[in-house]
Parts: structure tokens; C-alpha cells; sequence
């Protein structure tokens, strides 16, 4: 699966198995691009697949928050398991963007 997923104005980042510092730049780098070319209201990051994450990956969410903050946009999480649950948790993730358990609620915008 690609990283990046198009849905209207959502941009869906199918997050790897590793989300550590090799993996963040690139991850960042083409978000960036996007945000940037085209309008993005909600950028929604998939954790379905994912089994690591340092602290790198909670910088790469939150700088995204901050991002979409500024353009009145949203930032949500969907997918994770409970260990991702966990690092999301004791992050402060939580506090910040709406999170689903799947990929259905968070198309339909619910919990």
C-alpha cells in the first residue's frame, strides 16, 4: 500500500510497521508536499499495520496538529492497536486529535 491515500480533502498516511527516525523524515517530507500543493483539510494517520513507534513518529503527529491548526484543519488517528494505543496515550496524542478505531469511523467521522 502507498503511503499517502487521497480521500476529498483528506490525506490518509498509511504509517509502516517501524515508525522511528529513519522512517519520520521521509514521512514528513511527503505530508509536507502535499499540504503544500493541495488543499488538505484532515490528514488521518493509519496505524492498522503499525507495531513501533518512537518518539520521532509522536513528532511527526503533533507537528502535523500544529500544521492543520493553523489552516483550521483536523488531525485524527485510526487503527492502532494497544501498544500503539499506549505510546499514543503516554505521548499526549490523545489530548490533541480525534481517534478512531477503524478505518470506517474515521471516514464517517465518528467513535
Amino acid at each position: 500500500m502507498e503511503l499517502l491515500e487521497r480521500k476529498g480533502i483528506r490525506l490518509i498516511v498509511h504509517l509502516p510497521e517501524e515508525v522511528d527516525h529513519h522512517h519520520t523524515e521521509e514521512i514528513r517530507r511527503k505530508v509536507d508536499a502535499v499540504i503544500r500543493k493541495e488543499p488538505v483539510g484532515e490528514v488521518e494517520f493509519d496505524f492498522s499495520g503499525t507495531e513501533f513507534m518512537d518518539s520521532s513518529g509522536i513528532g511527526v503527529i503533533l507537528n502535523r496538529y500544529k500544521q492543520m491548526e493553523g489552516s483550521s484543519g483536523t488531525v485524527a488517528v485510526y487503527g492502532a492497536g494497544e501498544r500503539m494505543r499506549r505510546i499514543l496515550r503516554i505521548g499526549g496524542v490523545y489530548r490533541l486529535v480525534q481517534s478512531y478505531r477503524t478505518r470506517e469511523e474515521a471516514l464517517d467521522g465518528r467513535h
